[in-house]
């Protein structure tokens, strides 16, 4: 077993011993170090501290455990890596895939590939040889993704993505198909998420004050059919709700184009589209979203960094024969 590292920094007192100790190392999250402190890990001028809120002056000593073994376990699955340093590595996810672990998908996952792939690379994430993941997309929504490798880029990125761009640097843009044409043709939907009362497995637009707050942007940029029958909205999310743009579009009317979760209610519609398209529908097999567009700044650099990903082969397949089915 690796010997700890061993840091030490003098304190002047009068600031709770986490945050005192989460200015000095700030590649360490102030989590961590609450648990590093109740573990016995932290000492002042040789007593042991474990009380984070401790307020006193003296020598602090951290003994830094060497990161656990990763869970789960690492698999070699192909990723397609749009940018990696050492701190982060962006991804664009294919559709099909699961981001993360969970009941029902207990491997063959975003993080089971990156453990395989980043290696010792991660130094640990809470202390565990683990890919920082910030944000997700859902099992079939295809694009842009970035992870952490380390705690301090876990915890600006984490800043980042909860800002969710009102006041820092982070872009989010997907470009999604739906049914019909939203209007007007650019806007933006705020209505409240929560989990349905009627279907847990789905979310739902609820009243004010009974769920959380959701606000997408969005654009029309492409309409399809003399009789418009569907269309392209490339749509910005100012807050990062489970399903929002699913949710949103369909409750605006505008479900998305092969969504069987909230827009089963248009299956019909697909007889309007031209056969070309109808075949392209049924081979995409998900819903029509894609992460097209992610930015954000470095968070060890402080630069800013821009990543655009073209719509996957299936979903450029089905808007090529839109625009050949009489595009307005």
């Amino acid at each position: 077993m690796p010997e700890p590292e061993t840091r030490t920094v003098q304190l002047e007192g009068g600031r709770r011993l986490d945050r005192a100790l989460a200015l000095a190392w700030p590649d360490l999250s102030r989590s961590r170090l609450q648990a590093l402190i109740r573990d016995g890990c932290v000492s002042l001028d040789g007593t042991v501290a474990r009380d984070p809120a401790l307020k006193a002056p003296g020598l602090a000593a951290l003994a830094l455990p060497s990161a656990a073994p990763a869970e789960p376990q690492g698999e070699a699955i192909a990723l397609a890596v749009v940018h990696e340093d050492e701190a982060l590595i962006v991804i664009d996810k294919p559709a099909g895939l699961v981001v993360h672990p969970a009941a029902g998908h207990e491997s063959g996952t975003l993080v089971n590939a990156l453990i395989a792939h980043c290696g010792e690379s991660l130094s640990g994430i809470g202390g565990v040889k683990r890919p920082g993941i910030v944000h997700r997309l859902d099992k079939d929504t295809s694009g842009l993704l970035v992870v952490a490798k380390t705690d301090r880029a876990h915890k600006g990125l984490s800043a980042q993505f909860a800002d969710h761009g009102r006041s820092g640097p982070l872009e989010r843009a997907y470009l999604a198909l739906v049914w019909g044409v939203p209007e007007p043709a650019r806007g933006t939907i705020d209505r409240a998420i929560a989990r349905s009362p009627q279907n847990r497995e789905k979310m739902a637009v609820v009243r004010d004050g009974r769920g959380r707050q959701a606000r997408t942007h969005y654009a029309v940029e492409e309409v399809y059919g003399a009789a418009p029958v569907a269309s392209l909205v490339r749509c910005r999310l100012e807050t990062g709700r489970t399903h929002q743009i699913r949710v949103h579009l369909a409750e605006i009317g505008h479900p998305l184009l092969g969504d069987a979760t909230y827009g089963a209610g248009f299956k019909s519609k697909a007889a309007r589209l031209s056969p070309a398209a109808r075949e392209a529908l049924a081979e995409l097999g998900r819903q029509a979203l894609h992460a097209a567009v992610l930015g954000l700044e470095h968070p060890l650099t402080g630069e800013f960094l821009r990543f655009e990903s073209a719509p996957p082969p299936d979903l450029q397949r089905l808007i090529e024969a839109l625009r050949g089915g009489e595009r307005a």
